[in-house]
């Protein structure tokens, strides 16, 4: 007789509790390791940024932190002009002070030899500071009152960039701008040039300058075509000129920064009544394996230069509309040319109200996008390819007003648009507060996998640029998008902060 019974088998029982447990645990990690939790907001009182991100791990535990210059209202000091923020918490790490407002992005570069990144801070009256990286203290200033003598006169650091070793202590150098005085109103052509310069990293000494060439200001960030081979002879691009005062467009090398003469650089645009101040980019759009050039102008074109012969390639102005920002670059098409996409201010300074958006075809300079939105701002658009396909994303900061009751009150909002379904979608939630021209960083914080987003906006609902050094908040957005290729434009002037679009297989 065989004997029954209504109990599943022992094998069938065990398995169906393994299978439990496994579920159990999968959603207890799921719940504990999601990367929501990752998000953070820190809110930094009384201080407001004209900076973009730049991230490195400066506290050693794995996740990279965030640096942004910072400042009060024009010519205040600030004690913390200069902060970094933990990229776990958002908690401060540290801070450092100023005597005026610090922007850009930070240059990264380990000149004491203890294995962390230090950082290189420049802003407005003559500030350029080098920074520890471990605990914020200053390791130099460049020292403004020894090297105005003789008449020389200096206003704002840009973005700097890392050379080659020119004083042969075994750590690269710096090339960076300077130029801008502030104390001339606009309008007025009388103004002092603005000169290139290289410093020591090692102790902020000048090695060398050379005025513009046409003896106009200057407020762009220089992007260099670097030769390791031959690093004097490294290419460089810089332009001339301002919101109301007409400028140029120049290439020149390393060599005539050193011999301190780029009367023998090579103007290849020019402004009649507004000059050059967004950074341009190296990038291959003719695909001979040499970089070409391209920039935006203030009068409110685009375009592109051979590098072989530096020949125009194409123009295409977006009419009515200044750039004061640079552009994002990226494949957003079907072919496998780089493709632009910029944001420009409508209007005619000093009266800017809004934005208009295009992306341009980089074969051609042909629009194959175009839209407006957002209040004006100065904020860059960055590039990367969100869903998988293979062709980037362009992630973007936008200002929307809205009118509370008799207020009007602005929202920050990052939005992703997708150029294959021209799907424009809000990327993260609004929030209130006013944007003036942090540019977000994404890419991968913790090397998880995930995209990470970093970006930055005023307490100030107002847009009022007086109540914008108020306080600001960081914000770091976690995702679950995977991350499958390198980011090669994700921050300001590229996911290298130099200017150059680079394949996957050559990013740093």
């Amino acid at each position: 007789m065989l004997y029954c019974s209504n109990k599943p088998p022992f094998f069938v029982k065990n398995a169906l509790i393994l299978f439990i447990l496994v579920i159990l645990l999968a959603s207890l990690y799921y719940f504990t390791h999601r990367k929501p939790y990752k998000k953070w907001s820190s809110t930094l009182p009384g201080i407001g940024t004209f900076s973009s991100a730049r991230v490195e791990d400066l506290n050693g535990d794995g996740v990279r932190d965030i640096l942004l210059g910072a400042g009060k209202n024009e010519f205040e000091y600030s004690d913390s002009a200069l902060v970094a923020l933990d990229g776990k918490t958002g908690e401060l790490l540290w801070h450092n002070s100023a005597r005026d407002q610090m922007f850009g992005s930070a240059g990264l570069y380990d000149i004491n030899g203890d294995g962390v990144k230090d950082a290189f801070f420049a802003g407005r009256s003559v500030e350029f500071k080098a920074l520890d990286g471990k605990t914020g203290k200053t390791l130099w200033h460049f020292d403004s009152t020894y090297y105005s003598q003789n008449g020389r006169r200096w206003f704002n650091f840009y973005n700097p960039q890392f050379i080659h070793d020119v004083d042969a202590d075994g750590l690269r150098d710096i090339l960076i701008s300077n130029g801008g005085d502030i104390m001339v109103p606009p309008f007025n052509p009388n103004r002092a040039a603005g000169r290139l310069v290289i410093l020591s990293s090692a102790t902020g000494k000048l090695l060398a300058e050379a005025m513009m060439p046409d003896n106009k200001e200057i407020y762009m960030s220089i992007a260099v075509d670097f030769n390791e081979k031959e690093p004097e002879q490294s290419r460089i691009i810089f332009g001339t000129g301002g919101e109301s005062i007409a400028g140029n467009l120049f290439v020149g090398t390393i060599r005539m920064v050193l011999d301190g003469d780029l009367t023998h650089a090579t103007k290849i645009a020019s402004g009649e009544n507004r000059g050059f101040i967004a950074p341009p980019a190296w990038v291959d759009m003719t695909q001979d394996g040499v970089l070409d050039i391209v920039v935006n102008s203030v009068d409110g074109r685009v375009m592109g230069f051979d590098g072989k012969n530096l020949a125009l390639l194409w123009s295409t102005a977006i009419p009515k509309t200044e750039a004061y920002a640079s552009m994002a670059i990226g494949n957003f098409n079907e072919d496998t040319v780089p493709d632009f996409f910029i944001s420009f201010a409508k209007g005619r300074y000093p009266r800017l109200t809004w934005t208009k958006q295009a992306m341009l075809d980089g074969k051609t300079g042909a629009i194959q996008f175009l839209d407006s939105l957002g209040y004006y701002q100065t904020s860059s658009p960055i590039a990367v390819d969100l869903n998988g396909d293979g062709r980037h994303e362009v992630l973007l900061s936008v200002e929307n007003e809205v009118v509370q009751g008799r207020e009007q009150v602005f929202y920050t909002n990052i939005v992703s648009i997708d150029f294959s379904s021209g799907k424009i979608i809000k990327f993260v939630p609004a929030l209130l507060g006013h944007n003036l021209s942090s540019t977000p960083w994404v890419g991968d914080l913790d090397n998880d996998g995930y995209l990470d987003l970093i970006y930055t906006h005023s307490t100030d609902k107002y847009g009022k640029l007086s109540q914008s050094f108020q306080g600001m908040q960081v914000h770091r957005f976690a995702t679950t998008i995977p991350i499958k290729k390198a980011v090669q434009w994700g921050a300001y002037m590229g996911s290298a902060y130099d200017g150059v679009y680079r394949t996957e297989a050559l990013l740093p």
